[in-house]
């Protein structure tokens, strides 16, 4: 998943929304997922959020199609270590498969691995995808000018979403080098892998710190405490797409919360 928080410029649908509506819509979508205990409706939020990253795509396909399948599939991965330790961890309900005269997994166990698994891949696939499509910068600007968030405040979450990707290369730098120096990091064993990475977050700690020390200076050069809500020139309309957007939204969080209220009855 390298870089799956850069911006990808396009003139899809979702790039031409505003960037407001879509942080709020995709909380709305992760909020659902949370809310929503049902598995069918979970299939179909994962479902819903991979038919938003074709969408996103557009005709001149930027990427966001490819990125979203990254996106899904490192989750897949991460899903099946938390499968797993669902089901050993949990002992509660009737055991289903047998492992031993006091030892299987349990139907309990397997389903809250699979609410787990579903839930996370809904909640995280929507905020992941439209960020790929939001300017962080139109982001900042409709924080500050129509949120009334203090600069400083809107600077710090963008530039916190802008430095994962910056960190996550610099880090895949760092490896790269090593391996040129003779590292073999192509082991099966993860304790062994993690114990060789660790030793490298010094230098990516250095790195970080430099970088932020000069993002900082350029931030102050360019009148960081001088913005105001009337420093942004550019106009931020809402659309006929975004409220289409928003209504989605509201619409897939009432049905997970009354779904989770018929089940309560």
């Amino acid at each position: 998943m390298k870089g799956f928080l850069d911006y990808l410029p396009g003139n899809s649908v979702l790039h031409l929304m505003h960037p407001l509506a879509k942080i709020f819509v995709s909380f709305l979508l992760c909020a659902a997922a949370f809310a929503s205990s049902n598995f069918f409706f979970l299939l179909g939020i994962i479902i819903f959020n991979i038919l938003m990253g074709l969408v996103g795509d557009g005709k001149n396909h930027c990427g966001l199609f490819k990125r979203t399948l990254g996106i899904f599939k490192g989750l897949f991965k991460m899903s099946v270590f938390l499968f797993i330790l669902q089901i050993l961890v949990i002992r509660t309900g009737e055991v289903v498969i047998p492992l031993g005269p006091s030892f299987g997994f349990t139907d309990a166990g397997i389903r809250n691995g699979l609410l787990l698994v579903l839930r996370l891949t809904g909640a995280t696939l929507p905020l992941s995808i439209l960020i790929s499509v939001t300017n962080l910068n139109d982001l900042s600007n409709t924080m500050v000018k129509q949120l009334h968030v203090p600069y400083k405040y809107a600077f710090t979450l963008t530039s916190a979403i802008r430095f994962i990707p910056v960190f996550s290369a610099e880090m895949s730098g760092i490896i790269e080098s090593q391996k040129a120096r003779g590292v073999d990091f192509d082991v099966k064993n993860p304790f062994k892998k993690i114990g060789m990475i660790l030793p490298l977050c010094f230098p990516l700690l250095i790195s970080s710190v430099r970088k932020i020390e000069f993002t900082a200076t350029a931030a102050e050069l360019r009148g960081f405490y001088l913005r105001t809500p009337q420093s942004c020139s550019k106009e931020y309309k809402y659309h006929f797409r975004d409220y289409v957007f928003l209504l989605i939204g509201f619409a897939v969080l009432g049905g997970a919360i009354a779904l989770r209220f018929v089940n309560f009855k």
